[in-house]
């Protein structure tokens, strides 16, 4: 079996370590035998996206997301045909934001969206942000367990109908929400760096399936040894006091 990944701004978008989500897509389909294709698309290249079976945009501050802003927007008939093929499209934090309606930074200053999604981002001040371990419980595609990551973000993101799940510890969409991110079956998108798959390997095989899918159908994938994976996250749940 073969899969192929664009990673969109690669050199801007790498917010706590975000790549590492990256580098598990990779391990996991070698431990499987799949061949996978990681191509990276900066500003002003020219690639297909719509050619790819996943998509992946990390976080950047907004000095990085100020730079990428013209061209990311000039991109969505390009990621529309994406979605409309079937790929599959994981964002972190700012390229979360980047597919609402519109987002409101800390001077006021309001930055049109992509516009696919109901939701939309605002920044209240520069002062105050959610910011520390967050761990959440999601049922995603008939699997429950608990996610956990690293937050640190200053927007608010409002109207979100489909969120990635509910909040155990920490902030998640809005400050003291009870949902974090967003998930449709196509889309996931999160604040959760630290990276996110590392310690959370049932998402890292649900959007390795979701790409297989795009190409071959339905797939089993085989079981892996997550051992330290989960190790990892059971010492984040510790440090959270949270009982497993």
């Amino acid at each position: 079996m073969e899969l192929s990944i664009i990673w969109m701004y690669h050199d801007l978008m790498d917010l706590y370590g975000d790549r590492g989500n990256i580098e598990v897509l990779k391990y996991r389909c070698k431990k499987r035998g799949i061949k996978l294709q990681v191509d990276t698309c900066g500003i002003g290249e020219e690639k297909d996206l719509s050619a790819y079976d996943i998509l992946f945009i990390g976080g950047g501050a907004d000095r990085e997301q100020g730079l990428l802003y013209q061209d990311l927007l000039g991109r969505k008939q390009a990621i529309q045909k994406a979605m409309n093929a079937g790929t599959f499209i994981l964002l972190i934090c700012g390229g979360y934001q980047f597919f609402g309606q519109y987002y409101i930074d800390g001077d006021g200053r309001q930055i049109e969206g992509l516009g696919f999604f109901e939701y939309f981002t605002k920044a209240p001040d520069r002062a105050r942000r959610c910011i520390g371990n967050i761990a959440v419980e999601c049922s995603l595609d008939g699997e429950s367990f608990l996610a956990v990551g690293f937050e640190n973000h200053g927007g608010q993101t409002i109207g979100v109908q489909t969120p990635l799940g509910k909040v155990i510890k920490g902030h998640g969409n809005q400050f003291q929400s009870s949902w974090e991110g967003f998930y449709n079956g196509q889309v996931l998108g999160t604040y959760m760096h630290g990276p996110l798959l590392p310690k959370n390997p049932e998402i890292a095989d649900l959007i390795l399936r979701k790409g297989l899918y795009r190409r071959y159908g339905k797939v089993d994938l085989e079981p892996l040894d997550d051992a330290l994976e989960t190790k990892a996250r059971n010492v984040m749940l510790a440090r959270m006091q949270i009982q497993k």
